[in-house]
């Protein structure tokens, strides 16, 4: 049997040949017409390399995978409006593949629905034969496409493309991650129980204050490299935006849906290259929070056929029965026999495996196919993104100790310490709120809203003067953390954008505004609540903090916060499970990490600790049914001489941000 070719170059075209003419000069080439003809190669013991050019609408030219032999790696170069591009390298068994790729590109690019519709309706003129392509320009791209596949061990176009742009002879290379949920090269294992099960280990943190183990700032670039492509990347650029107070970053990133949707990380910090930072986690974390992408999703049942496995769905908090006959109330009315799907978690309270209600794990399950509609509604709440599982869920912990403590002060209406900011350590806290304070003329007000659980948590409020209706009256945000400083500058952080924009946009929102003082029900997003507060008429309702003029100093109003500054962050994530499971509450735990995750470093978690008050947007959405704590918490914690009645909460809307 004669021995194969090394390179076997699919396409007769200008550009075929040339890339046969430049892969001959220094290797065993063929040129066929079609992929057919390779098949009587692939039987040889090394089998050739085919590269696969489309340079008119008859051949390869859509970035989908041909019919090869399975045994065969397979490079794709073609044009597409004014640029050649050449890759990836397609190697069998290995994931990333040219599905993969458009599948990022899909989601990457603000333009591709427009780029989907042109191919639908034009094919013939989308891809014919490019005026751009000139005879130099074929050279060029002939002399890439060589380069690159004759060095791809080593080269860019393993999980990458390389791009010519034809106008300006100009390349660029761009990565991409695999697609675990790609139907040619993906495959996700199935979920299970023993894939949940947490065992803590030893995680050497950064400093006794610093609760991370990993100084991102010393891998920016690797981060940018893995994460950042405005081809195919899975966040398409990073972005300053025009809020100038403090320094704040967007790293806008594509989600699943058809079309596909997209949703920002954001940070909000004292210099651009932390912000930048911030944000690419902040992106990466929400990406695990929409569909299952670490494990396949196999369990499906009631919580009566699954109850003794199962997390008991009524205690992360329902909907009364008279919500489900509003019009238009999108959740399935929750029984013990609505059939769903669940999800794997770690249960710290049994010690092991526990299943979770899906649509409660993943919170936009809505994105992706689904025969199941979700019964409550669920956020990021409680997602968080660390360099090892025990930093992700310490974070997911927080975040959650953050919005209960905001949601109790609200509707339990705690008189809850004013803090005094002068009285900050950190000279960098009345900074802060002087410099919000100048640039917007809002009083800035911070109120210490710690719970039983002794996490410092803070409710940071900017607060306009008088009461005109075309200006702009209150906004509010929350912060927690194991240190009561910085959960007090992270709230101050938090809020100075969002009073920024509610400042921009309030005059185009007045009239609404006035609307949802007077009809809660319209309160239907998540900014609509921000949207409300920012009416005079709605600053009443925070009568309760003002109850006294007294401002607190800070260290004396935490000074029996709970505190942790272990050297190892799993002891402090001990200390702090121990402050939940004590007192009758199981921590859950979700890992959401998925192959993009791993590619940074990171493991993604979704934190669930039932009885705690979740944070919802729209009014008619909100969960305080079926969470006795609401009720006792402000009696234990002395705000009130006996514990509340249902009848006694706050009615309104919350106004969290």
């Amino acid at each position: 049997m004669s021995s194969a070719p090394d390179f076997v170059v699919v396409g007769k075209g200008r550009l075929g040949a040339a890339i046969a003419a430049e892969l001959g000069i220094a290797a065993n080439v063929s040129i066929v017409d079609d992929v057919t003809s390779i098949a009587k190669f692939s039987a040889s013991e090394k089998p050739p390399a085919v590269v696969i050019v489309a340079d008119g609408p008859e051949q390869f030219s859509n970035g989908h995978a041909p019919a090869l032999p399975g045994n065969v790696s397979w490079t794709p170069v073609r044009v597409e409006l004014g640029t050649v591009v050449i890759g990836p390298t397609v190697t069998p068994g290995v994931a990333g593949c040219t599905d993969c790729v458009e599948v990022r590109r899909s989601r990457a690019r603000p333009d591709a629905q427009l780029h989907a519709d042109a191919r639908q309706r034009f094919p013939d003129r989308y891809h014919a034969p490019d005026p751009a392509l000139t005879s130099f320009g074929v050279t060029v791209a002939a002399r890439l496409t060589s380069t690159e596949v004759t060095g791809v061990a080593a080269g860019r176009l393993r999980l990458g493309t390389v791009r010519l742009r034809l106008n300006t002879m100009t390349v660029s290379s761009h990565r991409f991650l695999p697609d675990p949920h790609c139907p040619t090269c993906g495959g996700l294992a199935d979920d299970s129980p023993d894939a949940a099960r947490i065992t803590l280990q030893p995680a050497p943190k950064l400093g006794p204050e610093r609760y991370r183990v990993r100084d991102l700032s010393a891998g920016m670039d690797d981060l940018l490299r893995t994460y950042v492509d405005a081809e195919h990347g899975l966040i398409r650029a990073l972005q300053r935006t025009t809020l100038e107070i403090y320094p704040t970053m967007m790293a806008p990133i594509g989600l699943p849906g058809n079309p596909p949707q997209t949703e920002s990380g954001s940070g909000r910090e004292l210099d651009y290259r932390t912000a930048r930072l911030t944000a690419i986690a902040e992106a990466v974390e929400r990406y695990g929070g929409v569909r299952p992408g670490g494990r396949r999703t196999v369990v499906e049942g009631s919580y009566r056929e699954l109850a003794e496995q199962a997390l008991d769905p009524g205690t992360l908090g329902l909907y009364p029965e008279d919500r489900h006959a509003l019009p238009g109330f999108g959740y399935e009315r929750y029984t013990e026999d609505l059939r769903m799907r669940w999800v794997w978690g770690h249960s710290f309270a049994r010690g092991g495996p526990v299943l979770v209600p899906e649509s409660c794990a993943y919170y936009r399950l809505h994105l992706a196919s689904n025969d199941f509609r979700p019964f409550v509604y669920e956020i990021s709440n409680g997602c968080a993104l660390g360099s090892c599982l025990e930093e992700a869920i310490l974070h997911g912990m927080l975040e959650l100790a953050e919005r209960d403590a905001f949601l109790m002060t609200w509707y339990a209406k705690l008189p809850v310490r004013r803090l005094d900011l002068n009285s900050a350590r950190d000279r960098t806290i009345p900074l802060m709120a002087a410099r919000l304070k100048s640039e917007t003329v809002c009083d800035i007000h911070v109120f210490d809203t710690t719970t039983e659980q002794g996490i410092p948590s803070v409710w940071a409020m900017a607060v306009a003067p008088g009461d005109d209706e075309s200006r702009l009256k209150t906004v509010c945000a929350a912060g927690a953390g194991l240190v009561p400083e910085k959960a007090v500058a992270g709230a101050l952080l938090e809020l100075a954008p969002i009073l920024q924009w509610r400042q921009g946009s309030y005059a185009e929102d007045v009239d609404r505004a006035r609307q949802m003082v007077a009809d809660p029900d319209q309160v239907r997003s998540m900014h609509d609540h921000t949207v409300l507060y920012s009416h005079p008429a709605a600053f009443d309702r925070f009568g309760f903090l003002f109850e006294s003029d007294r401002v607190v100093p800070i260290e004396e109003s935490f000074g029996g916060a709970f505190r942790t500054r272990a050297d190892d962050l799993r002891d402090d994530l001990t200390a702090t499970l121990d402050r939940y499971l004590g007192r009758g509450l199981d921590v859950v735990v979700v890992d959401q990490t998925t192959a993009e995750h791993t590619a940074g470093g990171f493991r993604c978690v979704k934190v669930l600790i039932p009885g705690l008050l979740p944070m919802t947007f729209g009014h008619r959405y909100r969960r305080v049914d079926g969470l006795p704590r609401l009720l006792t918490v402000p009696h234990e914690l002395g705000y009130y001489d006996r514990p509340l009645r249902a009848d006694e909460l706050n009615p309104h809307p919350h106004p969290f941000p």
